[in-house]
Formats: structure tokens, sequence, C-alpha cells
């Protein structure tokens, strides 16, 4: 779990127990100073307003500190000036205590612990108090009651009828002989024509016999 808080303008990342260096804050040496967070990354991330609200960064001051010496020097050009300074930041250093939520979910178990106990105790007297008191003889155990035999279901009042019988089906008419064709007569033959009498006489001339 870690977090990011702000101080003097600046951000930090941070995590239990971790030394960081900051601009110097109004507070003694040993004092406890809450930092505003910026960003919460654990279970979950949080980054709203909200919920940052509610959550409290706690860290101790171990000492007030100066930084560095910084040398300044200002130099102008055919001008006849120049100038000289130092400085050292006044700084104060920390020493993260909690995360908000990560103490809570430490102090957790402790109660968890102690509700343990507390039931383990309350389970030895309610022993102590069973043992003391006369034995009770278990009750004798009644004879299950039977279940009622299912009922069968009742028989149809009406009896099905019996199934209308299909008529008997009809046997095929005996096949008849197939009729035998007519025997075809012999066609009868034609008369064959007659030999054309010529009835075209002799014209020959006869001989005039009565003129001899």
């Amino acid at each position: 779990m870690y977090a990011v808080v702000e101080s003097g303008g600046k951000q930090y990342r941070v995590e239990e127990g971790t030394v960081l260096v900051v601009d110097r804050l109004e507070a003694e040496a040993g004092d406890k100073v809450s930092l505003k967070p910026v960003l919460v990354s654990g279970d979950k991330f949080v980054t709203k307003a909200a919920d940052l609200g509610k959550i409290k960064i706690e860290a101790t001051v171990t000492e007030h500190l100066r930084g560095d010496k910084i040398k300044v020097f200002k130099y102008k050009a055919k001008k006849g000036y120049s100038r000289r300074a130092g400085h050292r930041a006044e700084l104060t250093k920390l020493e993260i205590t909690s995360l908000g939520g990560g103490a809570k979910k430490k102090a957790a178990p402790k109660k968890a612990a102690a509700k343990a106990d507390d039931t383990k105790a309350e389970a030895k007297v309610e022993t102590g108090a069973a043992s003391d008191a006369p034995a009770k003889k278990p009750a004798a155990k009644k004879p299950a009651a039977k279940k009622p035999a299912a009922k069968k279901p009742a028989a149809k009042k009406e009896a099905a009828k019996p199934a209308a019988k299909k008529p008997a089906a009809k046997k095929p008419a005996a096949k008849k002989p197939a009729a035998k064709p007519a025997a075809k007569k012999p066609a009868a033959k034609k008369a064959e024509p007659k030999a054309s009498v010529d009835k075209t006489e002799d014209k020959t001339p006869k001989e005039d016999t009565d003129g001899a």
C-alpha cells in the first residue's frame, strides 16, 4: 500500500515507515502532523476528493535542518555590476507512521482475537454448569408414524368401450377366365372373275353364198 501526499506545493510518494524531507513546517520535533493525500493505492485505488477527505496520513517530525548552501552570482557586462549571495533552505524531516486505513486493518485482528477468547471462556462456563447438573435420560424416541399408503388412482368410471370391430375384408371376387378370342373365320375367297364372254361377234364378212 502506498500514497501520494502534498506538502509545500510538492508531491511525494510514501509508504508506511518512509522518511522524507519537506519544506519547513511549523511544528516541534516529536510532534505528529497530518499530510494531504492526493492518491491512495491499496485494496482500492482512491482518487476522489470525497473519499480522500476520510483518509488521514500521519507523520512524526524527527528534526529540523537546513539544506546545502547554494551560491548565487549576478553579473552585467560592461556595467560594473556584480553581486554574490548564498542560500540554504529550511527543511523538516518526517517519518510516515500510518496511511489512513492501514492502521485500522491491523487493529481488526486484535479485536477478533479478543472476541475468540471471550467465546472460549463462555463455552468453558457452560460446560462446567452442564457437568454439575444431573444428566437427563434421553427421551424415548417415538416410533415414526407410518405414512399412509399412496392411494391408487380410482378406476375410470366408464369402462373402456371395446374397439369397434373392423368389417371383415371382402374376399376378392374369383377372377373369371379370360374370354378366348373368337377363332377368326377364314376370309371367304373372292369369286374369281368369270371369263368374259366375247360378245363381239366375229366381224369377218360372211361369204355370200347367193352370189356365187
